[in-house]
């Protein structure tokens, strides 16, 4: 059973499903009636809504709109918290987004033949601590900086817009860090990698990628890595250690 969102879900992914409802964004109510007439228990978010939509083409039905008017705070995570506080106690639950993905978590370590150097490992560190502040406060999960200076932040545009900002600015040698946000729920919005985010790396060239291992997933990793290799980017899945201090 799928809920497909219109002008955000694939058509194949449709196309593979045995039952599709679908439904314009906020149509809540269309989705809890689908989900009772075919019996559905258990959930998964999966996939991306674009975030800027919010302004422009939300169109919730009663259902939403009473959800939507309780949230206070329109960011990322209340308003993933209270539709999957709606399903839930309607008798859905909603399970972790990595409930079959699990193959596909960011790996720890170089990933990359190129390792990063003296001054990009410092980059990273400086990137890391502005990252989780920036998360702490559920604006994004990402920063672009260079020389210890932080040159964009993620924000509602997504990260892939946010490179290609931060790298214009940097001109060259951009690190990107992409955080799990404190306290991440794994049943929604965990950061994803992937080609196309190599490819905008490589548009502004930049110099490496370094994710937090294993809270973020990576899509098609032979093809990713690949081309970062051939772009020269390093990529690399980083761990925080007890103490504070980075792993890689």
């Amino acid at each position: 059973m799928l809920i497909a969102h219109q002008n955000e879900t694939s058509a194949a992914v449709a196309e593979a499903a045995d039952e599709v409802c679908w439904v314009k964004l906020g149509q809540l109510g269309k989705i809890l009636k689908f989900f009772k007439g075919c019996g559905v228990t258990e959930t998964v978010f999966v996939g991306a809504i674009t975030k800027t939509r919010i302004f422009r083409d939300i169109l919730p039905d009663m259902k939403g709109l009473a959800l939507w008017n309780k949230i206070d705070v329109k960011q990322d995570d209340a308003i993933l918290r209270a539709v999957a506080g709606v399903l839930e106690k309607e008798g859905i639950r909603v399970s972790a987004s990595t409930l079959y993905l699990q193959h596909l978590l960011f790996p720890f370590g170089v990933l990359t033949r190129k390792k990063p150097d003296k001054n990009q490992r410092i980059d990273i560190e400086f990137g890391w601590k502005n990252a989780r502040a920036v998360g702490a406060m559920d604006i994004g999960q990402c920063v672009v900086v260079r020389n210890c200076s932080v040159v964009a932040v993620e924000a509602i545009e997504g990260t892939d817009a946010t490179i290609a900002r931060g790298g214009a600015l940097a001109k060259e040698k951009a690190v990107v860090v992409k955080v799990r946000k404190p306290g991440q729920d794994f049943r929604f919005d965990l950061p994803a990698t992937g080609v196309k985010t190599i490819e905008t790396l490589a548009g502004v060239n930049g110099a490496v990628l370094a994710v937090e291992a294993g809270q973020s997933l990576l899509f098609d990793p032979e093809s990713t890595i690949q081309a970062a290799d051939n772009a020269g980017i390093v990529v690399v899945g980083v761990r925080e250690k007890a103490d504070g201090r980075l792993d890689y």
